[in-house]
């Protein structure tokens, strides 16, 4: 055990396991003499608010991977990883303006079910398919193993020792409420959690500033760190910066993290599953306005400690070189930089509450991962090829069925993982072979009238040889780069295809839109406005 963590520290860590399980049960009561229904489980019933959704989103997102993840690509890279949540902030909005509306007039319960309303149930099926893996056997498997791994180096000794146990403990947490309550648990947990890892962030953050210079206070460590680190807040990288690979300079603002940013959050079920749950439109789009200020704030509490982790080890602060290597970090593993923050410097009781946010994010996007996997199963597979007649209540039940296997598959994966250098790159690169293929058949089914389904098929099988080419052909072309010619590529397939076989008509499937479905209301577009903005102050000051 590490000494630092005190008794104190995990009474706090244990009132906050208690406190989300007991509400998210809690909230999943039914009341007497009515049953679940599947619109109960897997959309909390369409009754979420926009407060709730907001929260929901940014809790679902933020985990482990941001953390841990994204703190390390600051102790590597410095601010400029910063870009994914930023440019997430636009894609947010764009989401919320031109997509959203037509996601929520068809009335879907998941993304694959808009594919087969679109395309064919061919396709719909491989996607299910493929989202399944994905969130199995990347999503949940690497949250659970980033999770492990701090909490390995926060209550433990950075061994490895504790990493298995951890992975089980934060497993059982969200299984506890999320199997039995759904995606009502999940969200209105999320109002709690989303509270917790900003506070807890913060406390890390301005604490990190405070010990990161001999004289205290947070403005000096502001101070310092930009002396020491000034090429650590560049926003665009230069092609001479051993992170240029990673995140492409101006490429990054203009290129593939569009392709990563529009297809997350744009046709990703765990997060998109917030929005088809709410009371309507308008509370939707304002639940995803919410979001976006709130992505705004992660970078703060997430890179910038990252960056203090960096300035700290160069210098050898208070001994924190050798302290950085006693937590697991001796081949300068860039992953081990936040838990190592709050082990080090975060004082008894507020270890435990900012240990509380840490699993906070973790669980919560462990939960959505399980709520999302098993509607994706239970609505697109169980129920139109096993199943035709089940009964609502037999749907929930296979829906708590499958999120249970998926995560103990995840749970016996993960530590497979093993050590990689920067998770959360990690994870933007391997995702991105196949999301550029995904964005491009959404965006021609979405915006093209004349995208056939033998085109969307043929996009999506051949999006994957050509990802896979850019990623093995000996050239230095960024991640980012390779993303975004992928789609550009599947694009002009879709194109080629759907005007081979069907030239002159629009495809009978074809989505009618008008202008009147993009209509958004003055709320929505004043926070619209004042994202935009703050992106360019932000990119002006810190290019």
């Amino acid at each position: 055990m590490n000494p630092n963590f005190h008794v104190v520290d995990f009474l706090v860590f244990g009132l906050y396991a208690l406190i989300i399980i007991g509400v998210g049960l809690w909230v999943s009561r039914t009341k007497k003499g009515h049953k679940k229904t599947a619109e109960d489980y897997f959309l909390a019933g369409k009754a979420l608010p926009w407060w709730a959704i907001g929260s929901s989103l940014i809790a679902a997102n933020i985990s482990a991977e941001q953390f841990i993840g994204m703190s390390g690509s600051g102790f590597a890279g410095g601010l400029a990883i910063a870009a994914y949540e930023f440019m997430a902030a636009l894609a947010l909005i764009i989401v919320g303006k031109f997509f959203l509306p037509i996601f929520i007039k068809q009335g879907i319960y998941t993304i694959p079910e808009f594919v087969e309303k679109r395309f064919s149930t061919n396709l719909k099926t491989i996607l299910a398919v493929f989202w399944i893996a994905l969130f199995i056997f990347v999503n949940l498997t690497s949250v659970l193993f980033l999770g492990g791994k701090a909490l390995d180096v926060i209550i433990g000794n950075g061994d490895g020792s504790m990493v298995l146990p951890a992975i089980i403990c934060l497993a059982l947490v969200a299984a506890a409420y999320s199997l039995y309550g759904g995606l009502s648990a999940v969200a209105w947990t999320d109002v709690i959690q989303v509270a917790l890892l900003v506070i807890g962030g913060l406390i890390t953050t301005i604490i990190a500033l405070h010990y990161v210079t001999p004289d205290g206070g947070i403005i000096n460590g502001i101070s310092h760190i930009a002396d020491v680190a000034g090429d650590k807040f560049d926003m665009v990288l230069s092609r001479d910066n051993k992170e240029y690979n990673n995140l492409p300079g101006i490429y990054v603002i203009i290129g593939g993290i569009w392709v990563a940013n529009l297809y997350y959050w744009g046709f990703n079920q765990y997060i998109i599953q917030r929005t088809l749950a709410a009371k309507s439109l308008k509370e939707a789009q304002r639940g995803i306005a919410f979001a976006a200020f709130l992505k705004m704030l992660i970078p703060f509490i997430v890179v910038i400690p990252g960056i203090v982790a960096w300035v700290m080890y160069s210098e050898g602060t208070f001994g924190s070189k050798e302290a950085f290597e006693i937590a697991g970090s001796t081949s300068l593993n860039n992953d081990n930089a936040y838990p190592w923050l709050i082990s080090t410097f975060v004082p008894i009781g507020l270890k435990g509450l900012v240990l509380a946010a840490l699993a906070a994010a973790i669980v919560s996007s462990l939960a959505s991962m399980l709520n999302s996997t098993s509607t994706i199963f239970t609505m697109d597979i169980y129920k139109p090829y096993v199943n035709k007649n089940a009964s609502q209540t037999k749907l929930v039940n296979v829906g708590r069925l499958t999120a249970g296997i998926s995560l103990i598959i995840a749970v016996l994966f993960a530590p497979l993982l093993g050590n990689i250098d920067q998770m959360f790159q990690y994870i933007q690169e391997y995702t991105g072979i196949v999301s550029p293929g995904i964005l491009a058949v959404f965006l021609m089914g979405l915006f093209w009238k004349k995208a056939t389904n033998k085109a969307a098929i043929w996009g999506i099988l051949a999006s994957i040889p050509v990802a896979l080419f850019f990623k093995l052909f000996p050239t230095e072309m960024p991640f980012m780069d390779q993303m975004f010619y992928t789609c550009i590529i599947t694009i002009a397939i879709i194109f080629m295809v759907s005007l081979t076989s069907n030239p002159n008509d629009d495809d009978t499937k074809a989505i009618h839109l008008t202008s009147d479905m993009f209509k958004t209301d003055k709320v929505f577009n004043i926070c619209a406005y004042i994202i935009c903005i703050l992106i360019a102050v932000i990119y002006a000051a810190l290019w």
